[in-house]
């Protein structure tokens, strides 16, 4: 079951990167959207402790001040990033160049933190900077440079998320980590989404889905709720399900394949495609992500951060 938790959730993932476009495209700007989705996810998750873990509520100042930082650049910033990144370029694309916040990860554990790091880290950068040449098309730029830059910002973001929300984890329940960073993502947005100048009637109206679905049109609150329920917190929820019979190691490849839905869904739904080129990069690229995964001895992260494999220790 633990796997076809992680699938589940590596599949709403990426079928909430096309819902995302739809939304933007519909009018909210990516700012607004960010706020909607964090604001969800931090009363869902807060409920649920508030049921379940009332002690989580209970964090230390200097947690406080973390969880503020990670709320601000791990939370608020990689999903504004990825909002925008995915309004200038295709869904793929933009969460493949998201994702690359994985071999920052691995490049910041080794020369930062000075973790050992496996020699593969070096052929995973090779194949990531391979791969997106090639789904770049650098050699013919098809792609908005504005685009690429904001989605390698949401990148830099997500290591941040990474580095920050894995130490973490060690010392509190991950559900309270993820609730802690959403509210402070939403009081964030809350100053600076410019939600007062949201008009209010346009989530009554009804949204045309758009590409293979242009004929269906379902009210805006709705796709609301579902970005922030169903495409967000219900992944993370799937994923904390995955790893109760998982190892954070499968679980982290395993939800790597949230990339190859995206540009399923992308395609299928929004019609989204790429040429030969483009979908070898996206192979070698993804190579290269599982091989960043792996790379930090004893330890793989996935996600939602909710474990990490144990340190090794050495057998004297």
């Amino acid at each position: 079951m633990g796997y076809l938790y992680a699938i589940l959730a590596s599949l709403l993932f990426g079928l909430n990167g096309s819902t995302t476009k739809v939304i933007v495209e519909a009018g909210v700007t990516p700012a607004q959207l960010t706020f909607a989705r964090v604001t969800i996810i931090a009363v869902v998750a807060g409920v649920v402790l508030l049921i379940k873990n009332r002690h989580a509520f209970r964090i230390t100042r200097r947690q406080l001040l973390v969880m503020a930082g990670l709320g601000l650049f791990g939370v608020a910033l990689v999903q504004w990033f990825y909002a925008t990144a995915i309004s200038l370029l295709p869904v793929g694309i933009a969460l493949m160049l998201e994702y690359s916040g994985v071999l920052m990860v691995a490049m910041a554990a080794r020369f930062v933190f000075q973790e050992q790091v496996k020699a593969r880290i070096w052929v995973a950068i090779g194949a990531v900077l391979v791969g997106m040449a090639l789904v770049a098309q650098i050699w013919a730029s098809p792609l908005s440079g504005l685009g690429v830059i904001v989605g390698l910002l949401a990148a830099v973001c997500l290591a941040v998320y990474f580095l920050v929300g894995e130490r973490q984890v060690a010392s509190t329940s991950p559900l309270a980590v993820l609730f802690w960073s959403m509210l402070f993502a939403s009081a964030f947005w809350f100053f600076f989404s410019a939600w007062w100048q949201f008009d209010p009637m346009l989530l009554v109206s009804r949204t045309s889905l758009g590409g293979s679905l242009e004929s269906v049109s379902l009210p805006l609150w709705l796709l609301l709720l579902w970005n922030g329920l169903i495409g967000s917190f219900m992944p993370y929820l799937l994923s904390y399900l995955a790893l109760a019979t998982l190892s954070a190691t499968g679980a982290g490849i395993v939800s790597t394949s949230e990339v190859i839905f995206a540009f399923a869904f992308a395609y299928l739904w929004l019609s989204e495609s790429l040429d030969v080129i483009q979908m070898l990069g996206v192979l070698i690229v993804l190579t290269g992500i599982v091989l960043a995964q792996t790379a930090r001895a004893g330890q793989t992260l996935d996600l939602d951060l909710a474990r990490r494999d144990p340190p090794v220790t050495k057998q004297h």
